[in-house]
């Protein structure tokens, strides 16, 4: 699914839409994994931001380019959208950035396992094209581009 965002608050909607997506997706055990393609500056952080809002994350959601790894507790109790309160089955929001990670192995020293083992986490990881060979299988992807001012075309997969 191709879609097209002109601010942040369609990125907001589209985040939205990606978001009810993969959680109704039917995935094998583990954890629901996401890579975030685009070059630097694309609006990959601010995609994850938009996520984290719809789930009701309370902090601050920053890039992890420095920290590689950023993990958010997700409320016990979420709202989507103008929807009922439900009780989700996501604890973590990880965001992770391997910009600065030379190869796979580097990933897996900082728990990447024991991470996309746990079917409570959601994980949104940008550069997953550095980490290729460990990436699961089932992932699913966000290409997202630059395009006339200030216009992000995504690619959700």
């Amino acid at each position: 699914m191709r879609k097209l965002s002109r601010n942040k608050k369609e990125t907001g909607e589209i985040a939205k839409i990606f978001l009810d997506k993969i959680l109704n997706k039917k995935v094998p055990k583990g954890a629901r994994v996401v890579g975030l393609y685009g070059n630097l500056g694309a609006g990959k952080t601010a995609f994850v931001k938009a996520i984290a809002k719809h789930l009701a994350v309370k902090e601050v959601v920053n890039s992890p380019t420095f920290v590689i790894i950023k993990r958010y507790p997700i409320p016990e109790r979420v709202r989507y959208g103008a929807g009922p309160i439900k009780k989700s089955e996501l604890k973590t929001l990880f965001h992770l950035d391997a910009y600065r990670l030379k190869n796979e192995h580097e990933l897996l020293t900082l728990g990447w396992e024991e991470i996309i083992k746990d079917d409570a986490n959601l994980v949104f990881i940008e550069w997953p094209e550095n980490v290729e060979k460990v990436m699961p299988r089932q992932s699913s992807n966000v290409h997202i581009a630059h395009e006339k001012g200030t216009r992000r075309s995504l690619k959700l997969s």
